[in-house]
Formats: structure tokens, sequence, C-alpha cells
């Protein structure tokens, strides 16, 4: 079930009540109960008849230690089923939540290549950042707190049973939230389309994503009370994240990963700051889906060869990265000794994710390690 639209969330109680579920864990974070809008939705909640709590205590890229509060919020709560309120993470949160709830263990029992079928609490995810996807996604992704490895978990108990998708809650969104959230559903749409494990439905939902994306990223960087962009880049990250949802993310997500746990970036700004250097390195294996890209995203003619199309969506992804004035890892203040000594542990962690072999070409550790150097001036 999805509700799409400005004002969506304010059905909420609906939602969940039509589900048939009754005790609500609301899964956020301290911002959003900052701003009055946990509490709005816990009071939308209440008028269904419904017995909400609410656990806050969600981090930027979780891990399996900030797991542990929530798991017993869950209990203590005696929830039927979790609601992710927020970005990424409070998503990727309550989908862990929601399974650790039925299954127990620890995350890392989970993680891929296993496929998670449950069962598990249900999810109900109501994203306020445009770029996850995960509110359409049977992916969670958790770093493991002992190992800092951050681990991909997939499969059908992480798929939300419901989602609401409603613009307005972007509106307040930063400008570098707002360029790494976009830049990442742009990496979902195009890592979509041209994965090995691409196909005709995933395909027309990630060319639309790219289009819209093409369009409106600039427009909500440079001004985020731009109403119809924000409501269009709403939209199209939610296609995005169900295009990689049907397909797979490959060598840029599987890269970024180790990024994130490392140096504790953001996961939408380590895919920007992957995607082209990533993008440049395959584009030869895939040229025709590559150059498709391009047309979408309005970077090449209609009537461009494969070959040029393609070597323009590297030039035009180099600009747009440029534009929303993505950092490198040295500018973000990464130290160079550190990320050197890092690289091969992280090669090998973007390789166990399984990831890069969803590319179109598939990498050796080797030219992972020197995707990581090449990308770090």
């Amino acid at each position: 079930m999805m509700r799409v639209g400005g004002g969506a969330v304010e059905e909420i109680g609906e939602v969940v009540a039509g589900l048939g579920l009754a005790r609500p864990l609301v899964v956020t974070d301290k911002f959003l109960v900052g701003t009055g809008a946990v509490d709005r939705m816990v009071a939308q909640l209440e008028a269904a008849g419904l017995r909400p709590a609410v656990f806050a205590e969600t981090v930027p890229d979780p891990t399996t230690a900030s797991l542990d509060a929530g798991v017993a919020a869950v209990a203590e709560h005696d929830a039927d089923c979790v609601i992710g309120f927020g970005g990424g993470s409070p998503m990727d949160t309550a989908k862990a939540l929601g399974l650790l709830a039925r299954k127990g263990g620890h995350m890392r029992d989970y993680k891929a290549p296993r496929d998670n079928i449950g069962p598990a609490l249900p999810v109900i995810a109501v994203p306020t950042t445009a770029g996850s996807g995960s509110e359409a996604t049977q992916f969670t992704i958790i770093s493991d707190s002992e190992s800092d490895e951050k681990m991909l978990c997939t499969g059908l108990a992480f798929l939300p049973v419901a989602a609401i998708v409603d613009y307005r809650l972007t509106m307040t969104m930063p400008p570098r939230l707002t360029a790494d959230t976009g830049v990442d559903a742009l990496t979902h749409a195009i890592e979509a389309y041209v994965s090995r494990k691409a196909n005709p439905f995933s395909d027309s939902l990630a060319l639309v994503a790219i289009d819209t994306i093409g369009q409106v990223l600039r427009r909500v960087y440079a001004d985020g009370q731009d109403a119809e962009a924000r409501e269009r880049m709403m939209l199209a990250a939610t296609q995005a994240g169900i295009a990689f949802s049907n397909s797979s993310v490959a060598l840029v997500h599987g890269m970024s990963r180790p990024i994130g746990a490392h140096f504790h970036v953001a996961h939408g700004l380590s895919n920007a700051m992957l995607f082209p250097a990533v993008t440049e390195f395959s584009v030869d294996a895939a040229e025709s889906r590559y150059a498709d890209c391009a047309r979408a995203l309005g970077a090449a003619s209609a009537d461009a060869s494969d070959a040029t199309a393609a070597a323009d969506l590297v030039v035009a992804l180099k600009e747009l990265c440029r534009d929303v004035e993505v950092p490198t890892p040295k500018s973000y203040g990464i130290d160079k000794q550190t990320w050197d000594e890092r690289v091969p542990v992280m090669a090998e962690q973007a390789l166990a994710s399984g990831s890069p072999n969803n590319n179109p070409r598939i990498p050796t550790a080797e030219e992972i390690r020197d995707l990581y150097g090449r990308i770090y001036a």
C-alpha cells in the first residue's frame, strides 16, 4: 500500500488501522521530535484509536549497538508494527527492529548473501528525504559496531507493507542534504538500469526517475521551497527505490558502504563521491545501457551514437556533482594516510557485499583499490 502526495502523512492513522494493527512504535530521531512532526504523527495515530509509542534514539548510519535500545522499546511497548519516520537511517533502523523483534539474534546473522523472508513485524515507512528509496526496498544497511563493516541485509522481511510519500516533509531539507540524497536517488536509478539483474519492470521506473532527477535536482538544491520540484524529486526517489529493489545496485554502492563505515560519511554523500569515477570505469562494458541513461538525463541528444552518449553521461555526472558541490574525501577532511591504510580492507568489504558482481564491469580487488585512490583528491 502506498499513499503519495502533499498531506498524505495526515493519513497515517487510517493506513495503520486499515492494516489491522493497533500498537505502532514510531522509530524516528531527535531532530523530528524537535520539529513537532513526531507529536503530530502520534496525535493522528491516537485519533484513529491506536496506541502508539515513540523510539527516537536512531542514529545516522545505524549500528548494531544502536539497535539494542530499539529492540527493548519494541518489547516494552509490545508493538505489533514499526513506523520508520525520517530519512534512510530511521527507516533502516525500523526494518532491522522489525526482524530482530521476531527472530532475535544479531544483525550480522542476517547480512547478505542471506535472503531474509521473516517472520518480521510489519513496517510502515514515512520518508522525510528524497533519496534513499528505503520506503520501497527490501534492503536495510546496518554497520557492525565491532568490525565497522557496513552490512547489506536483504529479503522480503525488510519490505515495508505500506509507505506514505509526502513531499511536504522534505521542504525544510538543507541544500547539502538535498544534494546528497538527490545524487543517491540518481545512483539508484542508473545502477538499477545498468545492473546485470536489470529487467523490463525496473528499467521503466529507472528511466522515468533519471529523467525527472535530471530536470529538478539542481532546482531543489538552489531553492528548497520550490514545491513543484520537491514533489517531483520525492516521487522520483521512490521510483528509483522500487527500481533497484527489483533489480539491484552495483559497484558504487558496494564501494560506498565501507566509506560510510570507516569515515562516518553519509551514505548519499559517499555515493556521490564515487559516482562519476565508477561510471567512467564501467561505461565501456554496457555502452548502450549507459547511453540510454544519458538520453534520459538530458545529457545526450536522441540521435547521438551510443559511444558519444555514454561518454556524455560521465561528463554530465561530473558537472552535476560540481554544481551541487560534492566534496572529495580530501576536501571533506579525511586524512590521506588513514584513507590509504583503510583502502585494502575497504576493497575487500566492497567485494564481500556482492554488489560489485552486479556491475556491468566486474572489478578485481586491485581495481577497486585504484578507484578509491583515484577519488581521494
